[in-house]
């Protein structure tokens, strides 16, 4: 199951001074994605939250922890796109990615007394197009 969002992104501000256009699209679609869900019903709980695994390998990071209506905590990766043209933003999601999300799920959920129902969705952005995929793919 996906949901799509028929509405057009707000033409970008200038870049700054010193910000890589991968950046900035990359910001730009966490906003956007943070929005849409936030109109599905979905609240903030934190956002970009990452975790080292120590200097010289790669921890993990969410771009977006919610909380859905049923209490379901939901870690959401967002992956942007200007074009299509390099296959598509969720085809992009290596497992190798996949595995560092994961990683910082259970390191956030190691803080919290309680552990709560979770998911893990994938919000891809190609171009004008924004498709949500709640539950993309599970922490195995």
């Amino acid at each position: 199951m996906f949901f799509r969002s028929g509405s057009k992104p707000r033409s970008p501000s200038p870049q700054p001074a010193g910000t890589s256009t991968k950046a900035s699209t990359g910001a730009l679609g966490e906003s956007r994605a943070l929005a849409y869900l936030q109109q599905q019903g979905l609240r903030l709980v934190e956002r970009n939250y990452r975790v080292a695994r120590g200097p010289s390998r790669r921890g993990g990071e969410v771009d977006l922890i919610l909380r859905d209506r049923d209490g379901t905590l939901v870690f959401v990766e967002v992956r942007a796109r200007r074009s299509r043209e390099t296959g598509g933003a969720a085809a992009s999601i290596s497992a190798a990615k996949r595995a560092r999300v994961v990683y910082a799920a259970q390191h956030y959920l190691a803080r919290l007394p309680q552990l709560p129902a979770c998911r893990f969705d994938v919000v891809a952005i190609d171009a004008d197009e924004l498709v949500w995929l709640p539950g993309a793919f599970d922490a195995t």
